[in-house]
């Protein structure tokens, strides 16, 4: 053959490759699903992606497999841009063999996670498969040993992104739950360890694949999903979005943008959005909307345990991760799950040099026999040790309420908050007034000749005494009390100030943080 017979021979190759089987399309969009190649499309910039191992295929015998050699074996990998930015990604197609893993498949996935990390670039997952391949028998399982091993190694290190547009079952489900973040489309994506047929012989319930673990279930109930949307592109869109917020890799910072928002912009508004009265809830997102650029940021873990926020944003066009509790949930308690959620996301900011910002309004920790008998104190561990254990530059802003181990754990200034700032509304204290002053005067109000009228005193003096605004401020657990209006300017300049921060850790292997 002539060179040009060669060339001719590679294209018709390739051709067969990308086009793949037409009926197995078809079975694809009938579904509502779009194809692997088509949602790499949608995640990289046109024209950008570079594949690799196209021409793979499997070398397995037997139940029929040596006659079905299709090229990619059923994974597309490769490189491309995001917003010009360099980012890696795998892809399972789901028209070869149900995007089952074999053991050609799982050496493709392993040599793209070895060249993300090599590279320091983010690396996302679009998954759609069937789980581990059963004609090749134990090979298949070695192959997602394999990749748990590489997400574990990446951990921390670079970026891992987990797109859920199928099922993933068993096993497989492992490896999101290994990556930084999951995203989820509604009805299409589903993930659990046992199936709903499983499940009925074994304990008897009837549930449905959605029911057990759907988008909503995992994104509202379980917490396994950070985000979840109605469609695919959106989803795609999103996750495009999110890699603008975060770094390369672990050895960089998260690229600046120019600010249109001024800097030393007054937030007016705040003063009439966060009543002064510590009992009235009020709604922390509209808060954290004006104080960040455009009031724009990306909330993680939107719809599960809600009563903590946990969102990136930009302040001065630096990206910043802000923890904050919300009143309209649960009064803003931090419970089991909100405890585990921050953590995670403390832990995350920390390890890609994204500085937190945490706005302080909590009255405590949930108090209960299922919170205790759940773990609790476990879980509320998990929080403190995640920013004790954070080197990031760390702003605190008291808005209302701060008490007792709740507010320590909130990064306060005796955990290792760089700077700390409070409102004139704030009330930090061992516990909030009415149970302190059943407490401490409960002899002088049970002996009053009207207790009620000795208990509002008493607790109007000790509110006078412990907790008027300044008092933390006058023992230098505030750095300073701030204008309300002036939050926007005043984390703009400190956050400034910190970007030079440098801070070390003991040497040792790893941390034992509770679990």
């Amino acid at each position: 053959m002539t060179m040009q017979e060669r060339n001719d021979e590679l294209a018709r190759i390739r051709a067969e490759a990308v086009a793949g089987d037409e009926r197995a399309t078809s079975a694809q969009h009938a579904k509502g699903k779009l194809t692997a190649r088509e949602r790499l499309a949608l995640l990289f910039d046109e024209g950008s992606f570079t594949e690799i191992e196209q021409l793979r295929r499997h070398r397995a015998t037997g139940f029929g497999l040596e006659n079905k050699k299709p090229y990619t074996d059923g994974v597309i990998i490769g490189w491309g841009r995001v917003n010009g930015r360099k980012v890696f990604a795998y892809a399972h197609d789901f028209r070869i063999f149900g995007g089952a893993l074999g053991e050609a498949h799982a050496q493709k996935i392993h040599k793209i996670m070895d060249l993300a990390i090599a590279a320091g670039a983010p690396l996302v997952s679009l998954n759609d498969g069937a789980g581990a391949r059963i004609q090749e028998g134990v090979s298949a399982l070695a192959g997602y040993g394999g990749i748990f091993q590489r997400n574990t190694r990446a951990s921390g290190v670079i970026p891992q992104i987990s797109v859920m547009l199928g099922p993933c079952a068993g096993g497989a489900a492992y490896s999101p739950a290994l990556t930084d973040f999951v995203f989820m489309v509604r009805e299409t994506s589903q993930m659990f360890i046992t199936g709903p047929d499983v499940v009925k012989a074994v304990t008897g319930e009837e549930i449905t694949q959605n029911g057990l673990g759907g988008a909503d279930v995992h994104a509202e109930t379980s917490g396994v999903a950070h985000f979840a949307y109605d469609d695919e592109e959106t989803c795609l869109e999103e996750v495009r979005y999110l890699i603008g917020l975060l770094p390369d890799n672990n050895r960089e910072t998260p690229r600046r943008t120019v600010a249109t928002d001024p800097a030393d912009r007054r937030c007016d508004a705040l003063v009439d959005l966060v009543p002064a009265d510590g009992s009235r809830p009020y709604d922390m997102h509209k808060v954290i909307e004006e104080i960040v650029d455009d009031g724009d940021y990306m909330e993680v873990h939107e719809r599960w345990a809600t009563s903590v926020i946990c969102a990136l944003a930009r302040l001065d066009g630096e990206v910043v991760g802000v923890v904050a509790n919300q009143p309209q949930s649960l009064a803003g308690v931090l419970d089991i799950h909100s405890s585990e959620k921050a953590a995670r996301f403390v832990q995350l900011c920390d390890a890609f040099n994204i500085p937190l910002v945490t706005l302080v309004d909590v009255p405590g920790f949930l108090p209960g026999v299922a919170q205790e008998h759940g773990g609790i104190i476990r879980h509320g561990a998990k929080l403190l040790y995640a920013y004790c254990n954070a080197t990031v530059p760390r702003v605190q802003v008291i808005v209302r309420k701060a008490y007792g181990g709740a507010y320590i754990v909130m990064d306060s200034r005796s955990i290792g908050v760089d700077l700390s700032f409070a409102w004139p509304t704030n009330e930090i204290a061992v516990m909030g007034a009415e149970g302190a002053a059943n407490v401490v005067f409960r002899r002088q109000i049970a002996a009053a000749d009207d207790p009620e009228a000795m208990r509002a005193q008493m607790v109007k003096e000790y509110k006078s005494e412990l907790m008027h605004p300044y008092y933390a401020a006058e023992r230098g657990l505030v750095d300073d009390v701030i204008d309300p209006a002036d939050t926007r300017t005043v984390l703009v300049r400190a956050l400034d100030t910190l970007r030079t921060k440098h801070a070390s850790l003991p040497a040792r292997k790893h941390g034992n943080p509770p679990t």
